[in-house]
């Protein structure tokens, strides 16, 4: 399989490609099945999420990565920024017309992993899952000139069942940066270093916890690729191939009786090709692909009504 990609010589694309390939195997995957301005955007959107979300996850200091934040959220309003990465960024949103408050909102997401995280419960874990995921599944329906706004709501769904989905598969390393985005409703209110390495007494609670949240995970996966008929016709392979690599993940983690102390679940090269393949040729074949066969459904979203980005779609869709 060839990638579509034209060949740039933009150094921020060079860059920002380098980085997908490193650190987003799955997405750098999924990518080939997009056309050239849709894939270099892809990555160019890519990059400016993971160097937000890095500066949480890799960050040396609370205070300075807050502090930079900040900074970042003060270049969307001006347009400007030092930074090689945020200031592709800011052209990104000017070519693609991606609206500050939903960047802004993803920078809220990763900033509450600077503080003690410690879910209350399986509402506030979707919450989180909008900021951080769902946002992104809204600026890639710019970055792939997505015109009908009834994707949207697809869209975010499907943000929320991949981060889900990474939830699950990051107990542990989650754990071991002090946070437990695991409820406390189905766990309680478990201390991180009792979830590196769990007890016995205590594993069948956290396999119930995984297993629901999967559950749920595939309630908005089903949503999300009920919406791929409003993307164009040439990214819906890679977007369903995208969503089909991280259900495997799910499937992976269920297969280990969701013991996900014993070790990361990845999806091998092998398991890659063989999912690719399946979505080329089962998705043709399916109505949903082709036109919108039912509504997006509302109860998915009741957790994000307090969410201002969200109930602004959702004003826009009902014509309010």
């Amino acid at each position: 399989m060839t990638s579509s990609i034209p060949v740039h010589h933009d150094n921020a694309f060079t860059a920002a490609d380098d980085i997908l390939r490193k650190k987003g195997r799955s997405f750098h995957w999924a990518r080939r099945l997009l056309k050239g301005d849709h894939a270099a955007r892809a990555t160019r959107l890519y990059s400016l999420c993971r160097h937000l979300d890095d500066l949480a996850d890799e960050a040396v200091s609370i205070e300075n990565s807050l502090t930079i934040l900040g900074e970042i959220r003060c270049s969307i309003q001006s347009g400007e920024s030092a930074d090689p990465i945020v200031r592709d960024g800011l052209l990104l949103m000017d070519e693609c017309g991606i609206d500050a408050h939903v960047l802004c909102e993803l920078i809220d997401g990763v900033s509450s992993d600077l503080y003690r995280v410690a879910i209350e419960d399986m509402d506030g874990l979707l919450r989180y899952c909008f900021q951080v995921a769902g946002t992104v599944g809204l600026m890639m329906c710019n970055v792939l000139d997505v015109k009908n706004s009834h994707a949207l709501p697809h869209a975010i769904d499907l943000g929320i069942a991949m981060q889900l989905t990474n939830i699950c598969r990051d107990v542990r390393d989650d754990a071991l940066a002090g946070r437990r985005y695991l409820p406390a409703t189905m766990v309680g209110d478990l201390a991180t270093d009792k979830l590196v390495n769990p007890v016995v007494a205590i594993q069948p609670q956290l396999q119930q916890c995984l297993r629901q949240i999967l559950a749920i995970a595939e309630s908005y996966y089903r949503s999300g690729e009920l919406g791929l008929s409003y993307l164009p016709l040439g990214a819906r392979a890679g977007i369903l191939t995208a969503a089909r690599l991280y259900r495997a993940i799910g499937t992976g983690i269920k297969n280990r009786h969701y013991r996900y102390w014993q070790g990361r679940v990845v999806v091998t090269p092998f398991e890659k090709a063989a999912l690719t393949a399946g979505v080329l040729l089962s998705a043709p074949i399916a109505r949903s692909f082709w036109r919108p066969t039912q509504p997006h459904d509302a109860t998915l979203h009741r957790p994000l009504q307090q969410l201002i980005c969200v109930n602004h779609i959702e004003n826009e869709l009902h014509g309010l």
